[in-house]
């Protein structure tokens, strides 16, 4: 069940990130901007990914999650097949907002199915697992969609892709069993009398009227900003500025990708695991600490002259950058009813989403095409200095998580 549904998480980001993997040759094709570029895979994907995850998470908490997730799967499967057939920017557009539309009934069910599969002491690392998804989606999207378009032509990817998409979500919609709500909460939610179905408007209610839950959702936020300003335009950096051809890309930046943020994902769980026990604050120190500990790689990335010693420096952030989110969605887990799981899970990505991949890779187009007219061909490196202040906000904002649940949990360790 695990691997099914981090292999449909591997589709989901592989979808959501071909555009900037392809960023070059489709700015080539269609006469796109950086600024387009950002919005299309930022803020336009955002807006439909975000806020219908809400409604869709409600429907799963009251019915099948399962089947949910498998016509989620079909569905954003199809519009990335339509991606492909885009002939302009507005037709690109709208196709990428329908990715959006499915991909908002992908993750939030996911949560909670693992949720109620694995106990709380092992949650961590089945998170862990789980969110390899997107260091494999992406790995996999720069390997395999680069010698896709580097061989045959940039629409390919999104028609093969597509069409895995569409078989994989009826593997998992006669495959996988839907289990029982609350499972391993049972004895603590009888007692109580947690066990039901909550309503809408309360879970909203009790999820923005919760600090622990708003400031979680606000520094993973933060941290998501860092993740997609880089992600969604460091292809298009590596080959403008560093001189990386697409075959290169295909091998080299793929590894960086799929070793680097799936050592740091992984690792991020067993931390959690071993540390979230003895203090739930470590839920937010961890993710602190290497935010600050990725900020000097970083930047090494960035002012790097060659391609080759980029990706050495890249390799730190890519394994760092990714803490916060095992560490961010088990505590979201922990901490609500087990029937408020898939609603709050998609309360905690349309916060995290919406401030990460809505404004991030706006933010770092829009500071690229400022810059054009003076940096020129550097316009792109000094987008990604402007994100160095995010990385001290982000760390910020999970210290203070950090105090907050000291605070509220002053023995220490889980209720």
């Amino acid at each position: 069940m695990l691997g099914l549904l981090c292999f449909v998480y591997v589709l989901n980001f592989l979808d959501r990130q071909l555009i900037s993997i392809l960023a070059k040759p489709i700015q080539d094709e269609l006469a796109i901007t950086d600024s387009q570029l950002g919005k299309i895979t930022g803020l336009y994907f955002a807006l439909f990914y975000c806020f219908i995850a809400i409604p869709v998470g409600w429907l799963a908490d009251r019915t099948n999650r399962v089947k949910v997730l498998s016509v989620a799967c079909a569905l954003w499967s199809l519009a990335t097949a339509a991606c492909g057939m885009a002939g302009n920017y507005v037709q690109l557009v709208f196709a990428r907002m329908a990715v959006g539309v499915g991909e908002a009934g992908g993750v939030p069910p996911s949560y909670a199915i693992i949720s109620d599969y694995f106990a709380r002491e092992r949650r961590g690392t089945a998170m862990a697992i789980f969110n390899l998804g997107p260091p494999l989606g992406s790995a996999l999207g720069v390997a395999f969609g680069a010698y896709l378009a580097a061989t045959y032509d940039w629409r390919v990817p999104f028609y093969v892709i597509g069409a895995i998409g569409v078989v994989t979500a009826i593997v998992v919609y006669w495959t996988i069993a839907e289990p029982p709500r609350g499972q391993f909460d049972a004895p603590r939610a009888m007692r109580e009398g947690q066990i039901g179905q909550a309503g809408f408007v309360e879970t909203v209610q009790s999820f923005f009227a919760n600090p622990l839950l708003l400031l979680a959702a606000l520094a993973s936020g933060a941290a998501n900003f860092i993740t997609y300003g880089i992600s969604n335009f460091a292809t298009l950096f590596l080959m403008r500025e560093k001189g990386m051809e697409l075959g290169q890309v295909a091998v080299w930046y793929a590894l960086v990708v799929g070793i680097g943020m799936s050592a740091g994902i992984f690792t991020s769980g067993r931390l959690i695991d071993k540390f979230g026990g003895r203090s739930r604050s470590a839920y937010a120190m961890i993710p602190a600490a290497s935010l600050l500990l990725a900020l000097p790689f970083f930047l090494g990335f960035v002012w790097s002259e060659r391609w080759e010693i980029a990706l050495l420096f890249l390799i730190v952030p890519m394994f760092l950058n990714y803490f916060f989110l095992s560490a961010t969605v088990t505590f979201v887990q922990d901490e609500v009813r087990p029937d408020q799981r898939v609603i709050s899970g998609a309360l905690l990505l349309l916060v995290m989403n919406f401030i990460g991949l809505g404004l991030g890779p706006t933010y770092v187009g829009s500071v690229s095409d400022y810059f054009r007219p003076t940096q020129g061909a550097h316009a792109l490196q000094t987008a990604f200095l402007a994100l160095v202040p995010m990385y001290v906000i982000a760390a910020a904002l999970y210290f203070a998580l950090a105090r907050l649940i000291n605070r509220s949990h002053p023995e220490g360790s889980k209720s």
